[in-house]
């Protein structure tokens, strides 16, 4: 399988663990891939020009990030990420939309602040935070229950605080946030999640 990848998103980090988490990791073969690029041949595999892409060995592709990990999670004999049918599922799925969604928010206002002034938004900028902010009180609220558990919702969880580390570390997300900052730090001492450090 080839995976299109980016070394900086959180995202492709999030399928990248669940490989790991799955014993996958041999049969994934990252493929570095520009989504900006305007001549990127991305499109071929996700119209939406957007990584992760999954390429599987018949030449099907799949995407975006949950619909790869929850595919990655079907191959292997161990426990799974995604909970059967039932309120663990929908927990599980819950954090992992609240996670991904933070990570868009992120992402739209890194992506505007990087626009020539004159043609910045700030009140685009100002709604992107809010929402990271509303998202981040969101895990707070709801960290004592996360556990030791791993489900593809604590998982998209740690991908999207490491993504805070390395993009907005000046914002010092654990501030105000102790239960989460606390469970971010017993969760992350994973190989997972060292193995997956986003590079520059």
């Amino acid at each position: 399988m080839k995976l299109r990848h980016s070394p900086t998103s959180p995202f492709v980090r999030k399928v990248m663990m669940v490989a790991i988490e799955c014993g996958l990791e041999g049969s994934v073969e990252a493929v570095p891939t520009n989504a900006w690029a305007p001549d990127t041949d991305l499109i071929k595999d996700n119209p939406l020009s957007k990584v992760p892409a999954l390429v599987l060995e018949d030449g099907t592709a799949l995407y975006d990030s949950p619909v790869i990990a929850e595919y990655l999670d079907t191959l292997h004999d161990g426990p799974r990420l995604f909970p059967p049918t039932g309120p663990a599922r929908w927990a599980a799925l819950r954090q992992q939309a609240l996670a991904d969604g933070l990570c868009d928010a992120a992402i739209l206002r890194l992506r505007e602040g990087m626009r020539p002034e004159g043609e910045k938004s700030p009140s685009w900028i100002e709604r992107q935070r809010a929402a990271m902010e509303r998202s981040l009180d969101g895990m707070e609220a709801e960290a004592g229950s996360l556990g030791d558990s791993l489900t593809i919702g604590t998982v998209a969880i740690l991908a999207t605080l490491g993504y805070l580390d390395f993009r907005y570390a000046a914002e010092e997300w654990r501030k105000g946030r102790p239960a989460l900052a606390a469970w971010f730090e017993r969760a992350s001492d994973r190989d997972s999640f060292r193995r997956t450090v986003p590079a520059a």
